[in-house]
Protein backbone atom coordinates (compact mmCIF):
# COMPACT_ATOMS: atom_id res chain seq x y z
CA UNK A 1 0.00 0.00 0.00
CA UNK A 2 1.02 3.65 -0.41
CA UNK A 3 0.40 6.29 2.23
CA UNK A 4 -1.87 9.12 1.07
CA UNK A 5 0.96 11.66 1.39
CA UNK A 6 3.24 9.76 -1.01
CA UNK A 7 2.76 10.25 -4.76
CA UNK A 8 3.24 7.47 -7.23
CA UNK A 9 6.78 7.06 -8.48
CA UNK A 10 7.33 8.01 -12.13
CA UNK A 11 10.18 6.03 -13.69
CA UNK A 12 12.38 8.12 -16.00
CA UNK A 13 11.38 11.28 -14.11
CA UNK A 14 12.60 10.76 -10.55
CA UNK A 15 14.68 8.48 -8.37
CA UNK A 16 13.11 6.38 -5.63
CA UNK A 17 14.13 4.74 -2.38
CA UNK A 18 12.71 1.65 -0.71
CA UNK A 19 13.38 0.44 2.82
CA UNK A 20 12.66 -3.25 3.49
CA UNK A 21 13.01 -4.75 6.95
CA UNK A 22 13.20 -8.44 7.83
CA UNK A 23 11.28 -8.99 11.08
CA UNK A 24 12.32 -12.39 12.42
CA UNK A 25 13.77 -12.28 15.96
CA UNK A 26 14.63 -15.85 17.04
CA UNK A 27 12.95 -17.37 13.99
CA UNK A 28 15.92 -16.23 11.95
CA UNK A 29 18.56 -18.00 14.05
CA UNK A 30 19.39 -21.29 12.29
CA UNK A 31 21.33 -22.70 15.24
CA UNK A 32 18.37 -22.08 17.58
CA UNK A 33 20.20 -20.21 20.34
CA UNK A 34 18.66 -19.75 23.75
CA UNK A 35 16.90 -16.44 24.25
CA UNK A 36 19.63 -15.27 26.62
CA UNK A 37 22.25 -15.70 23.86
CA UNK A 38 20.11 -13.74 21.43
CA UNK A 39 19.63 -11.02 24.04
CA UNK A 40 23.37 -10.83 24.66
CA UNK A 41 24.10 -10.19 21.00
CA UNK A 42 21.05 -8.00 20.37
CA UNK A 43 20.27 -6.18 23.63
CA UNK A 44 16.87 -4.49 23.55
CA UNK A 45 16.02 -5.93 20.14
CA UNK A 46 12.33 -5.15 20.49
CA UNK A 47 13.17 -1.60 21.50
CA UNK A 48 14.96 -1.31 18.15
CA UNK A 49 11.82 -2.54 16.36
CA UNK A 50 9.72 0.04 18.20
CA UNK A 51 12.25 2.77 17.47
CA UNK A 52 12.31 2.01 13.74
CA UNK A 53 8.51 2.12 13.46
CA UNK A 54 8.28 5.30 15.53
CA UNK A 55 10.98 7.02 13.45
CA UNK A 56 9.33 6.02 10.17
CA UNK A 57 5.99 7.43 11.29
CA UNK A 58 7.62 10.65 12.55
CA UNK A 59 9.30 11.05 9.14
CA UNK A 60 6.05 10.20 7.29
CA UNK A 61 7.65 7.23 5.52
CA UNK A 62 6.18 3.90 4.53
CA UNK A 63 8.55 0.92 4.55
CA UNK A 64 8.09 -2.76 3.78
CA UNK A 65 8.16 -5.03 6.84
CA UNK A 66 8.81 -8.64 5.83
CA UNK A 67 7.53 -10.67 8.76
CA UNK A 68 8.03 -14.32 9.68
CA UNK A 69 4.46 -15.58 10.04
CA UNK A 70 5.13 -17.19 13.41
CA UNK A 71 5.58 -13.77 14.99
CA UNK A 72 1.89 -13.09 14.35
CA UNK A 73 0.65 -16.19 16.21
CA UNK A 74 -1.23 -15.60 19.45
CA UNK A 75 0.11 -18.81 20.93
CA UNK A 76 1.46 -22.19 19.89
CA UNK A 77 1.66 -25.69 21.31
CA UNK A 78 5.10 -26.02 19.76
CA UNK A 79 6.31 -28.77 17.41
CA UNK A 80 2.96 -30.57 17.26
CA UNK A 81 1.27 -27.49 15.82
CA UNK A 82 3.93 -27.00 13.18
CA UNK A 83 4.05 -30.66 12.16
CA UNK A 84 0.27 -30.55 11.75
CA UNK A 85 0.75 -27.57 9.41
CA UNK A 86 3.10 -29.63 7.21
CA UNK A 87 6.42 -28.32 8.54
CA UNK A 88 9.19 -30.97 8.58
CA UNK A 89 9.54 -32.55 12.01
CA UNK A 90 13.28 -31.90 12.33
CA UNK A 91 12.64 -28.21 11.76
CA UNK A 92 9.54 -28.03 13.96
CA UNK A 93 11.41 -29.51 16.94
CA UNK A 94 13.44 -26.32 17.28
CA UNK A 95 10.35 -24.17 17.92
CA UNK A 96 9.08 -23.77 21.48
CA UNK A 97 5.51 -23.76 22.69
CA UNK A 98 4.34 -20.51 24.20
CA UNK A 99 2.94 -17.05 23.62
CA UNK A 100 4.07 -13.45 23.80
CA UNK A 101 4.38 -13.54 27.60
CA UNK A 102 6.34 -16.79 27.86
CA UNK A 103 8.37 -16.66 24.60
CA UNK A 104 8.52 -12.99 23.55
CA UNK A 105 11.40 -13.51 21.13
CA UNK A 106 9.27 -15.95 19.13
CA UNK A 107 5.73 -14.57 19.35
CA UNK A 108 4.96 -10.85 18.94
CA UNK A 109 1.35 -10.54 17.81
CA UNK A 110 0.97 -7.17 19.55
CA UNK A 111 3.75 -5.63 17.45
CA UNK A 112 2.30 -6.99 14.20
CA UNK A 113 -1.01 -5.41 15.16
CA UNK A 114 0.81 -2.16 15.87
CA UNK A 115 2.36 -2.30 12.41
CA UNK A 116 -1.03 -2.88 10.82
CA UNK A 117 -2.58 0.12 12.58
CA UNK A 118 0.39 2.51 12.51
CA UNK A 119 -0.17 6.21 11.93
CA UNK A 120 1.66 6.03 8.59
CA UNK A 121 0.56 2.93 6.67
CA UNK A 122 3.29 0.31 6.39
CA UNK A 123 3.53 -2.47 3.80
CA UNK A 124 3.47 -5.78 5.70
CA UNK A 125 4.79 -8.69 3.69
CA UNK A 126 6.05 -12.19 4.44
CA UNK A 127 9.57 -13.35 5.20
CA UNK A 128 9.75 -16.96 4.02
CA UNK A 129 6.57 -18.33 5.56
CA UNK A 130 5.44 -19.50 8.99
CA UNK A 131 8.78 -20.64 10.45
CA UNK A 132 11.66 -19.15 8.41
CA UNK A 133 12.23 -22.55 6.78
CA UNK A 134 14.85 -22.19 4.05
CA UNK A 135 13.53 -23.13 0.63
CA UNK A 136 16.51 -24.81 -0.96
CA UNK A 137 16.56 -28.60 -0.97
CA UNK A 138 12.88 -28.87 -0.01
CA UNK A 139 10.04 -30.46 -1.95
CA UNK A 140 7.51 -28.05 -3.37
CA UNK A 141 4.75 -29.57 -1.21
CA UNK A 142 6.70 -28.66 1.94
CA UNK A 143 7.34 -25.13 0.68
CA UNK A 144 3.65 -24.75 -0.16
CA UNK A 145 2.71 -25.69 3.43
CA UNK A 146 5.26 -23.25 4.87
CA UNK A 147 4.08 -20.44 2.61
CA UNK A 148 0.35 -21.01 3.08
CA UNK A 149 0.68 -21.30 6.87
CA UNK A 150 2.62 -18.03 6.99
CA UNK A 151 0.03 -16.24 4.86
CA UNK A 152 -2.76 -17.59 7.08
CA UNK A 153 -1.03 -16.33 10.24
CA UNK A 154 -1.01 -12.80 8.81
CA UNK A 155 -4.50 -13.02 7.33
CA UNK A 156 -5.83 -13.96 10.77
CA UNK A 157 -4.87 -10.38 11.70
CA UNK A 158 -6.48 -8.93 8.59
CA UNK A 159 -3.20 -8.63 6.66
CA UNK A 160 -2.90 -9.87 3.07
CA UNK A 161 0.82 -9.95 2.27
CA UNK A 162 1.84 -9.00 -1.28
CA UNK A 163 5.60 -8.53 -0.75
CA UNK A 164 8.12 -11.21 0.11
CA UNK A 165 11.72 -12.00 1.02
CA UNK A 166 13.40 -15.41 0.97
CA UNK A 167 15.08 -16.82 4.10
CA UNK A 168 18.81 -16.75 3.54
CA UNK A 169 18.15 -15.14 0.14
CA UNK A 170 17.61 -18.64 -1.28
CA UNK A 171 15.45 -17.69 -4.23
CA UNK A 172 13.11 -20.46 -5.37
CA UNK A 173 9.54 -21.28 -6.51
CA UNK A 174 8.53 -18.00 -8.14
CA UNK A 175 5.35 -19.52 -9.56
CA UNK A 176 4.25 -20.46 -6.03
CA UNK A 177 4.60 -16.84 -4.95
CA UNK A 178 2.50 -15.56 -7.85
CA UNK A 179 -0.13 -18.23 -7.20
CA UNK A 180 -0.59 -16.95 -3.64
CA UNK A 181 -0.99 -13.27 -4.43
CA UNK A 182 2.62 -12.16 -3.92
CA UNK A 183 3.32 -9.26 -6.27
CA UNK A 184 6.98 -8.56 -5.54
CA UNK A 185 10.01 -10.04 -3.83
CA UNK A 186 13.42 -8.83 -2.80
CA UNK A 187 16.13 -10.33 -4.95
CA UNK A 188 19.76 -10.83 -3.96
CA UNK A 189 21.53 -7.85 -2.47
CA UNK A 190 24.54 -6.75 -4.46
CA UNK A 191 26.71 -3.69 -4.48
CA UNK A 192 27.76 -4.47 -8.05
CA UNK A 193 26.13 -2.65 -10.98
CA UNK A 194 24.18 -4.61 -13.57
CA UNK A 195 27.10 -4.67 -16.01
CA UNK A 196 29.76 -5.74 -13.49
CA UNK A 197 31.64 -9.01 -13.65
CA UNK A 198 29.91 -11.47 -11.33
CA UNK A 199 32.42 -14.28 -11.75
CA UNK A 200 34.20 -13.53 -8.45
CA UNK A 201 33.39 -15.74 -5.44
CA UNK A 202 30.73 -14.34 -3.12
CA UNK A 203 33.12 -14.29 -0.16
CA UNK A 204 35.61 -12.18 -2.12
CA UNK A 205 32.88 -9.82 -3.27
CA UNK A 206 31.78 -9.40 0.35
CA UNK A 207 35.34 -8.55 1.38
CA UNK A 208 35.62 -6.01 -1.42
CA UNK A 209 32.36 -4.42 -0.30
CA UNK A 210 33.48 -4.19 3.33
CA UNK A 211 36.90 -2.76 2.55
CA UNK A 212 36.15 -0.61 -0.47
CA UNK A 213 32.76 0.81 0.62
CA UNK A 214 31.49 1.09 -2.97
CA UNK A 215 28.42 3.13 -3.86
CA UNK A 216 25.23 1.02 -3.74
CA UNK A 217 23.93 0.86 -7.31
CA UNK A 218 20.44 1.95 -8.27
CA UNK A 219 18.32 -1.01 -9.32
CA UNK A 220 15.47 -1.35 -11.79
CA UNK A 221 12.63 -3.78 -11.04
CA UNK A 222 12.47 -6.85 -13.27
CA UNK A 223 9.33 -8.82 -14.05
CA UNK A 224 9.99 -12.47 -13.19
CA UNK A 225 6.49 -13.67 -14.06
CA UNK A 226 3.36 -11.82 -15.11
CA UNK A 227 2.46 -9.63 -12.14
CA UNK A 228 5.53 -10.68 -10.08
CA UNK A 229 8.37 -8.16 -9.77
CA UNK A 230 11.90 -8.71 -8.52
CA UNK A 231 13.03 -5.62 -6.58
CA UNK A 232 16.66 -6.47 -5.72
CA UNK A 233 18.35 -4.92 -2.73
CA UNK A 234 21.07 -2.37 -3.39
CA UNK A 235 22.68 -2.74 0.04
CA UNK A 236 22.06 -4.63 3.29
CA UNK A 237 22.79 -2.51 6.34
CA UNK A 238 22.62 -5.32 8.89
CA UNK A 239 23.30 -8.61 7.10
CA UNK A 240 22.39 -11.88 8.79
CA UNK A 241 25.01 -14.25 10.10
CA UNK A 242 28.01 -13.52 12.25
CA UNK A 243 28.66 -9.84 12.58
CA UNK A 244 31.63 -8.46 10.69
CA UNK A 245 30.57 -4.81 10.93
CA UNK A 246 32.19 -2.63 13.57
CA UNK A 247 30.65 0.68 14.74
CA UNK A 248 33.01 2.39 12.30
CA UNK A 249 31.71 0.04 9.64
CA UNK A 250 28.16 1.22 10.39
CA UNK A 251 29.33 4.81 9.85
CA UNK A 252 30.73 3.69 6.50
CA UNK A 253 27.33 2.16 5.71
CA UNK A 254 25.75 5.56 6.33
CA UNK A 255 28.18 7.20 3.91
CA UNK A 256 27.39 4.51 1.35
CA UNK A 257 23.66 5.21 1.65
CA UNK A 258 24.30 8.92 1.11
CA UNK A 259 26.16 8.15 -2.11
CA UNK A 260 23.47 5.65 -3.08
CA UNK A 261 20.81 8.32 -2.75
CA UNK A 262 22.81 10.62 -5.02
CA UNK A 263 23.22 7.82 -7.58
CA UNK A 264 19.50 7.00 -7.53
CA UNK A 265 18.64 10.67 -8.07
CA UNK A 266 21.17 11.03 -10.86
CA UNK A 267 20.22 7.84 -12.69
CA UNK A 268 16.50 7.92 -11.83
CA UNK A 269 16.65 4.40 -10.44
CA UNK A 270 15.65 2.78 -7.16
CA UNK A 271 17.90 2.60 -4.11
CA UNK A 272 16.68 -0.44 -2.15
CA UNK A 273 18.06 -0.57 1.40
CA UNK A 274 17.40 -3.72 3.41
CA UNK A 275 18.06 -4.28 7.10
CA UNK A 276 17.09 -6.30 10.14
CA UNK A 277 15.81 -4.04 12.95
CA UNK A 278 17.38 -6.31 15.57
CA UNK A 279 20.75 -5.70 13.91
CA UNK A 280 20.54 -2.05 14.95
CA UNK A 281 20.57 -3.20 18.59
CA UNK A 282 23.95 -4.87 18.08
CA UNK A 283 25.68 -1.48 18.25
CA UNK A 284 25.17 1.37 20.75
CA UNK A 285 24.59 3.89 17.95
CA UNK A 286 22.61 1.66 15.61
CA UNK A 287 19.29 3.47 16.05
CA UNK A 288 20.96 6.86 15.76
CA UNK A 289 22.51 5.84 12.46
CA UNK A 290 19.12 4.67 11.22
CA UNK A 291 17.65 8.08 12.09
CA UNK A 292 20.47 9.80 10.22
CA UNK A 293 19.64 7.74 7.15
CA UNK A 294 16.01 8.85 7.42
CA UNK A 295 17.21 12.46 7.62
CA UNK A 296 19.17 12.01 4.39
CA UNK A 297 16.13 10.51 2.70
CA UNK A 298 13.85 13.29 4.00
CA UNK A 299 16.19 15.94 2.66
CA UNK A 300 16.21 14.39 -0.82
CA UNK A 301 12.40 14.16 -0.75
CA UNK A 302 12.12 17.80 0.35
CA UNK A 303 14.29 18.85 -2.59
CA UNK A 304 11.94 16.99 -4.93
CA UNK A 305 14.69 14.65 -6.07
CA UNK A 306 13.44 11.38 -4.58
CA UNK A 307 10.19 9.48 -4.14
CA UNK A 308 9.85 7.33 -1.01
CA UNK A 309 8.12 4.05 -1.78
CA UNK A 310 7.57 0.62 -0.31
CA UNK A 311 7.92 -2.59 -2.31
CA UNK A 312 4.23 -2.91 -3.16
CA UNK A 313 4.21 0.73 -4.24
CA UNK A 314 7.06 0.06 -6.67
CA UNK A 315 5.25 -3.03 -8.00
CA UNK A 316 2.08 -0.97 -8.57
CA UNK A 317 4.07 1.66 -10.45
CA UNK A 318 5.70 -1.00 -12.61
CA UNK A 319 2.34 -2.63 -13.33
CA UNK A 320 1.14 0.74 -14.58
CA UNK A 321 4.22 1.18 -16.73
CA UNK A 322 3.72 -2.28 -18.24
CA UNK A 323 0.08 -1.55 -19.04
CA UNK A 324 1.01 1.69 -20.79
CA UNK A 325 3.82 -0.04 -22.64
CA UNK A 326 1.44 -2.46 -24.35
CA UNK A 327 -1.24 0.14 -25.07
CA UNK A 328 -1.80 0.78 -28.82
CA UNK A 329 -0.99 4.47 -28.44
CA UNK A 330 2.60 3.79 -27.43
CA UNK A 331 5.19 1.34 -28.60
CA UNK A 332 6.62 -0.94 -25.91
CA UNK A 333 10.23 -0.45 -26.95
CA UNK A 334 10.44 3.23 -26.04
CA UNK A 335 8.80 2.81 -22.65
CA UNK A 336 10.85 -0.22 -21.73
CA UNK A 337 13.94 1.83 -22.42
CA UNK A 338 12.63 4.53 -20.11
CA UNK A 339 12.12 2.07 -17.25
CA UNK A 340 15.25 -0.01 -17.52
CA UNK A 341 17.35 2.43 -19.49
CA UNK A 342 19.16 3.86 -16.53
CA UNK A 343 20.98 7.07 -17.36
CA UNK A 344 24.57 7.81 -16.90
CA UNK A 345 26.59 7.14 -13.77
Amino acid sequence: MLTPTQPQWSPSEQGAIVLSLDAELLWGQPDNPQARDFGRRYPNAMAAYEHVLRSLCFADMSATWLVVGGLALGESAGPSDYCAAGIPREWALRIPAGNELTEPMWYRRSFIRKLASSQVAQDIGLHGGLTHLKWSGRESTVIRCELEAGIKALRDLGISPASFSFPGEEERHHALLAEHGIRCFRGHASLLPERSDRSLPASLLGLVNEIGHPTPPPIWPRQTLAGLWNIPASISLCPAGKSVISPAGMENRLAQVRRGIDAAVRRKGVLHVSLRPAGLAEFPDGCRLFDEILEQISHARHMGDLSIQNMVGIASCMDGVTERAIAPSRGPASLTHQVIGAGEV
